[in-house]
């Protein structure tokens, strides 16, 4: 079956069944760009061709789709552009992703933090804190490094090398811990390895006694958008914890990838 097929599961009354493929046609348009035939579309939907005729003309007439008589196709028209930008202009990021944030912070017990780049640095737009009496505070609009906290690490493992030592060459490897990385080499080595496993951390790096998980909230173009991160205290947090909150913060910004309609890589 196609991928946006309309499934006997999802189809309960005529309503919805006709509502179902509708769209089902109307995310098939949009994913290709210079548009579909009427045969294309019944193929790729297993519609019959008059059943698809129907609903094409019905999303034509509400200004959803157009039809290129040149090309014989289908194509996305004005009225799915001005929703899709409804969308858009009603998008902010920090209140999207604040109930996701407390969900992540009841299920770790530690303080929760978003934050965005800002040029070679990091900035916070958003925390919970963790209900424990020792917790970590970071007050948003607050900036730190990338290369020695959880969210900047996490925001660079997904940039190739070249661009990771051009946005490093502005602030330099500064030392703030016994731990933090100062090396270029030993930097690109860690940023692999958080690639691979999909979380970045910071081990005491950025401050003595805080640890650190982050995972990347990507937007509709699976380019990073923002870091979400787990911090406690390293007398709660041990190594092996540390990757347990790791692979929780992952899911959990996959979630928010998906509220924001954006797709992961």
């Amino acid at each position: 079956m196609a991928a946006n097929a309309p499934t006997t599961q999802t189809v309960r009354t005529g309503q919805v069944q006709s509502l179902t493929r509708a769209l089902s046609i109307l995310n098939a348009i949009a994913d290709n760009p210079p548009g579909l035939s009427l045969t294309s579309i019944s193929k790729l939907l297993k519609l019959a061709p008059s059943t698809t005729h129907r609903l094409l003309t019905t999303l034509q007439e509400q200004h959803y789709v157009q039809y290129d008589r040149d090309g014989s196709l289908w194509q996305i028209a004005m009225r799915a552009f001005v929703t899709g930008n409804g969308f858009l202009a009603s998008r902010d990021l920090a209140t999207v992703a604040r109930p996701y944030m407390r969900r992540l912070m009841e299920l770790s017990g530690e303080t929760v933090n978003l934050a965005i780049a800002d040029e070679d640095r990091v900035i916070y737009l958003a925390q919970v804190e963790s209900r424990e009496m020792m917790r970590v505070f970071s007050k948003p609009g607050n900036h730190v490094p990338m290369h020695c906290s959880g969210v900047g690490k996490a925001i660079l493992m997904a940039m190739q090398p070249q661009d990771v030592e051009r946005v490093i060459a502005a602030q330099a490897l500064e030392k703030l811990t016994d731990k933090t990385i100062t090396d270029m080499q030993t930097l690109l080595s860690e940023l692999a390895r958080s690639r691979k496993r999909g979380f970045a951390l910071d081990d005491e790096e950025h401050a003595v006694g805080l640890r650190c998980a982050a995972a990347l909230v990507y937007d509709e173009h699976a380019e990073p958008l923002a870091g979400l991160s787990i911090s406690g205290p390293a007398a709660r947090i041990s190594q092996e914890r540390l990757m347990e909150l790791g692979s929780i913060t992952v899911d959990v910004a996959a979630e928010i990838t998906t509220a924001l309609g954006g797709k992961r890589p």
